[in-house]
């Protein structure tokens, strides 16, 4: 039986158990031993497919990534609204998943077939005007941004608003203070509008210098 069991595991089998486990016991649970039990299988039956648990996060992040919809831009759609577009389903499919910020943050590689859809990515903004280090420059930025973003999200806070009163003293006693009214008014690091904001800061400073810009 113990045979069977391994010779019906893959590669992507243990990718999806993985994170399906991820969004049960967090990053800091996930082990390969505790893995191996929820398939019903010994640890080393996990090791035909995978090298290293290392190897693992590599491939659960590249499942990340790629459930964003990686591609190029629709037809007729800017670059502008397709980085928009992307960056929000990028946010969506790193928040889908417990610690999956962190997951991605670690990855010391990605696999084949996000590195074919970027390259492709790349291949579609040369012809709206970049050059292929500003595109790599441009999605990058994008994907940090995001990342880090949601590695905000995700952190471990109690729950509940922080209350303003101890700022405020910080503050000299200045309920007017602009840094006072801001978080007041519900302008805090996170959230969706704080989110539009940034990513539309870093999509408006974007200059492709070539003829078909879409500007």
């Amino acid at each position: 039986m113990g045979e069977n069991r391994r010779a019906g595991l893959t590669p992507q089998k243990l990718i999806d158990a993985a994170l399906r486990l991820l969004d049960e016991v967090g990053l800091e649970g996930l082990t390969v031993r505790r893995l191996a039990a929820e398939l019903g299988v010994r640890s080393p039956a996990l090791y035909w497919h995978i090298r290293t648990k290392q190897d693992l996060l590599d491939g659960m992040a590249g499942a990340i990534v790629l459930s964003a919809g990686m591609g190029p831009p629709e037809e007729g759609e800017s670059w502008q609204d397709w980085l928009a577009r992307r960056g929000r389903s990028y946010r969506r499919s790193l928040l889908a998943h417990r610690d999956g910020a962190r997951v991605v943050a670690n990855a010391t590689g990605l696999g084949q077939e996000p590195i074919r859809r970027l390259n492709e990515e790349l291949t579609a903004m040369l012809a709206h005007g970049f050059t292929p280090v500003l595109a790599l420059r441009t999605i990058t930025a994008i994907s940090h941004y995001v990342t880090g973003f949601v590695l905000q999200e995700q952190a471990a806070r109690p729950p509940g608003t922080a209350p303003l009163d101890p700022l405020i003293d910080l503050l000299g006693g200045d309920v007017e203070a602009p840094l006072v009214v801001a978080l007041r008014e519900g302008s805090s690091a996170g959230g969706d509008a704080a989110f539009e904001h940034g990513l539309h800061a870093i999509i408006a400073g974007t200059m492709p210098a070539g003829p078909c810009s879409d500007t």
